[in-house]
Formats: C-alpha cells, structure tokens, sequence
C-alpha cells in the first residue's frame, strides 16, 4: 500500500533534480523549508520529527536537498517529508508538503469497525506496522507486521 499524505502523493517518487525544483519554487516566494521524518506514518500524526532546524531565508537550493539525503541516510526507512511554510498571513502556514523518502514495506492501515447503540458505527484505523517499537516499526525486513522480527505481538 502506498501511503498517499501530501501534495503530489499519487505521483511517482520525486528524484533530486525534481525535488529541487520544489524547493527552487518555495524559495523563490520566500517560504520557510523543514525536512521531517517519522516511522508512524498515521493520517492523523501531523507532528513529525524535524531533521535539524527549519531554513528560514534560505537561497542555495542545493543546501536543502543536501539536508534531505543526510536525513535518508540517518533514516533510510522511515518516511521524510519536505515541507514548505508561506508567513504573508502573519502566520506560518503549510503552503506545500511532499514526501520524500519511504521505507521499503509500507504495510498499510487496518480498519476496525464498532457497532455502538441505535445502529450508529465508529471507526479506528491503525497501522499495521503499530505492533513495533518506536523506531522500528519499518525496518526493512520486508514484513512490517510486528511479527517475524522479535518486536512485538507473536
């Protein structure tokens, strides 16, 4: 499953030259950028973790892709993100967010259903990938279901 968060998400991976040519685009409107990362992928999980500090005024394009491979390397398998803050409304707002690392398994998401009183349903989704510990919960070996690894549920 493809995890689809973000602004050209049904899209292929980006390579290097196309990611920086996002980030030519937000510089030259004079967004703030920050790299994140996380490895609890959860639509509901907006605050990642951030690579460093964000670049505010920056110009060399090459230094944000630069700070983007570092966090793949440190972090090959989790999913990174690029994002892109735009403050004209006195306010740092998200005007753009892509990803740009995933792991090699993305395991997806369950659905669970309740039935509760006078026919009404809740809803709960969780990854399948949840039964590991922080940090290791895509960790390449394929599977991403808590099991077969030693963490989590047999």
């Amino acid at each position: 499953m493809r995890l689809t968060q973000g602004t050209f998400s049904y899209l292929p991976d980006f390579t290097d030259e196309e990611i920086a040519a996002q980030v030519r685009y937000s510089v030259d409107r004079g967004w703030a950028l920050a790299v994140e990362y996380t490895d609890d992928p959860h639509p509901r999980n907006v605050y990642w973790e951030m690579w460093g500090l964000p670049y505010f005024d920056i110009h060399d394009v090459e230094a944000v892709v630069g700070e983007v491979n570092r966090c793949r390397q440190t972090y090959p398998d989790h999913y990174i993100r690029l994002c892109a803050y735009d403050a004209k409304l006195g306010r740092q707002t998200t005007a753009l967010a892509f990803i740009v690392n995933r792991p090699k398994s993305e395991p997806g998401f369950r659905l669970a259903r309740t039935e509760g009183p006078g026919r009404t349903m809740a809803y709960t989704m969780s990854s399948y990938a949840a039964a590991e510990p922080h940090g290791q919960r895509y960790n390449g070996n394929g599977n991403g279901n808590g099991r077969g690894n030693g963490h989590g549920a047999k």
